[in-house]
C-alpha cells in the first residue's frame, strides 16, 4: 500500500509498505481518509522539532474509519468513523498510573517518534480512537490539534472575566483561542502577519489584536486594552525562544505563563526579576488528554467551534510531496493544509 515518508529533513518520498496484520487484541484496523498538516509536521520537515526521529512516516492529526477489531474491543465497531489521539502511551509508568497520559514517560506521538497515519491503512490501540456519529473526516482530522489548545487552556486555569493573551497565532495559538472563548474571558492575539491577525479577527471574532514589532509598542498597547493590569495568563505558542523569553513582561502581578509552542534553543528571561516581584506561575503544556477528545468533539457537534474557517488548503496525497514546501512560504497565508486519500 502507497505511504510517504520522511526521510531525512527536506526529503520525502513515495513508499510502497506492506500491508498491516489483522487487528489483534485491543486493536483496530483503519483506513486513513484526511490528515492534517500541523507546526509539528512543518518541523520535522524542516529539522527543528526536538522530539522528530528519522526516518519518519508523518500523520497524526487523523480522521479514519474503522475497517476491523481485533478480540475485546467494544468501544469501536467496523464502520465507525473517528478522530485519533495520536499519543501512544504505555499505561504503566508513574505519569500513566497519575491519569497523566499525555506526558507518559515512554510516550511516542504517531507521526512524530513512531510511524503516523501518512499511508493508506493502519492498526492502532482501539483506546486511541474517539467516535462521532456527525463529524466529517476533515473536522475528525482538526479534533487533534485543538486538543493541543484545550488543554494549554485547562493547564492555565482560565475563567470569565480573565484577560488572556496568546502569542502566536499560528494553528496551535488559534486552538488555544478557540477555549479561551469557550472559557468566557476576554482574548487578545499578538502575530507578527497582519494577514493572521486578519483571520483572529474576522474569522474567529477576536476583538483585540495586536500586531508585533518588536519595538515596545505591544506592552503598551496590552496595557491600554487591560487597564493598565496587563494579562492574567500569557499562552506562548510561538515555539520562538526569543518570544518565549521575553512573554513574562506581558504577565499580569500574579498571572501565569503557558508554554505551548516549542523550541529546540536556549530559552533566556530577559528580565528574570519580574517572575519573582509579579510572583509569576510559569507552566509547560504538552499534548492533551483523552477526555479532551471528547469534549471537543461534542463542542463541534453543537456548533460551540466551527473549523470550517480553518481549512485554507487542500490537497490530495498523490500530490502533497510536492505542495508541502509551498505550504512553507508566508505568502501562500496557509492557516490548515488537509491531505485527502479518497
Amino acid at each position: 500500500m502507497k505511504a510517504i515518508q520522511l526521510e531525512q529533513p527536506k526529503s520525502f518520498r513515495p513508499l510502497d509498505i506492506s500491508e498491516p496484520a489483522a487487528p489483534g487484541p485491543g486493536e483496530a484496523l483503519l483506513r486513513i481518509h484526511r490528515i492534517g498538516i500541523c507546526g509539528t509536521d512543518y518541523g520535522g520537515f524542516l529539522g527543528k522539532m526536538p522530539f522528530y526521529s528519522y526516518p519518519r512516516i508523518p500523520g497524526h492529526e487523523l480522521g479514519v474509519e474503522v475497517l476491523a477489531v481485533g478480540e475485546g474491543v467494544s468501544n469501536v465497531h467496523p464502520g465507525d468513523h473517528c478522530s485519533v489521539e495520536p499519543y501512544i502511551n504505555c499505561q504503566r509508568c508513574y505519569s500513566c498510573r497519575r491519569g497523566l497520559t499525555n506526558c507518559c514517560e515512554q510516550h511516542k506521538t504517531l507521526g512524530v517518534m513512531c510511524d503516523g497515519g501518512m499511508c493508506e491503512r493502519m492498526l492502532l490501540p482501539a483506546r486511541k480512537l474517539h467516535v462521532s456519529r456527525q463529524l466529517s473526516f476533515e473536522q475528525l482530522a482538526l479534533v487533534e490539534t485543538l486538543a493541543i489548545g484545550c488543554h494549554a487552556v485547562d493547564r492555565a486555569g482560565i475563567k470569565a472575566g480573565h484577560h488572556v493573551l496568546v502569542i502566536g497565532a499560528g494553528p496551535i495559538g488559534l486552538s488555544a483561542i478557540e477555549f479561551v472563548k469557550v472559557a468566557g474571558a476576554t482574548c487578545i492575539v499578538v502575530d507578527i502577519s497582519e494577514g493572521r491577525l486578519a483571520f483572529c479577527r474576522e474569522k474567529m471574532g477576536v476583538a483585540h489584536t495586536i500586531l508585533a514589532k518588536g519595538d515596545g509598542s505591544e506592552l503598551k498597547m496590552l496595557a491600554a486594552i487591560t487597564n493598565g493590569q496587563l494579562a492574567d495568563v500569557v499562552i506562548d505558542a510561538t515555539g520562538s525562544n526569543k518570544s518565549m523569553g521575553a512573554a513574562l513582561e506581558y504577565c499580569a502581578f500574579g498571572g501565569r505563563l503557558v508554554y505551548v509552542g516549542i523550541t529546540q534553543q536556549e530559552v533566556s528571561f530577559l528580565h528574570a526579576p519580574v517572575m519573582h516581584r509579579r510572583e509569576l506561575g510559569i507552566l509547560a503544556s504538552r499534548n492533551a488528554l483523552s477526555g479532551d477528545f471528547a469534549r471537543i468533539i461534542r463542542l463541534i457537534e453543537d456548533g460551540t467551534i466551527d473549523t470550517r474557517p480553518w481549512i485554507t488548503h487542500r490537497t490530495k496525497f498523490d500530490d502533497m510531496i510536492a505542495e508541502f514546501p509551498t505550504w512553507l512560504k508566508p505568502e501562500t497565508g496557509v492557516i490548515k493544509a488537509i491531505v485527502s486519500l479518497d
